[in-house]
């Protein structure tokens, strides 16, 4: 299952509204035995955020954020042509712009490794590719 960067986020930051959720999600999942993929994209977006002041969580150092994400146990989807030529596909089959890029690239990077679920609190922004990925709601906690 790919975890978005929210979730991810959300699961590290103290205060974060969804804490509680995002974490329950995660060790869920990983007790399954079901593996828990991201890609250097996640990990960068997740540098920015979380380094970055919050209304409920302080700004972390890139140490901090850097050993918050090494705690975890992920597979990273690597990028590279494959991720590529599914971004192309998606912007040719599918209408996004501007930021949502990042979106689409999650999903091309999730098509050339075959991984089909996505882990999300952002679901509305996957949406348009439903026909693509399995979106998987997060469940209350």
């Amino acid at each position: 299952m790919f975890v978005d960067t929210n979730v991810l986020v959300h699961a590290s930051a103290q205060g974060a509204p969804e804490r509680e959720q995002a974490r329950a999600a995660l060790a869920r999942h990983a007790a399954a035995g079901e593996p828990l993929c991201i890609s250097r994209q996640v990990l960068r977006e997740f540098m920015a955020v979380i380094m970055g002041p919050q209304v409920w969580a302080r700004a972390q150092t890139a140490a901090d954020a850097a050993a918050l994400i090494l705690a975890r146990d992920f597979d990273i989807l690597e990028d590279g042509p494959m991720v590529w030529d599914r971004l192309v596909y998606l912007c040719r089959n599918f209408a996004f712009g501007g930021r949502q890029v990042h979106d689409a690239n999650i999903v091309a990077t999730m098509l050339a490794h075959g991984e089909s679920r996505l882990l999300t609190f952002n679901v509305a922004d996957f949406r348009r590719f439903g026909r693509v990925i399995d979106l998987v709601d997060l469940p209350a906690p």
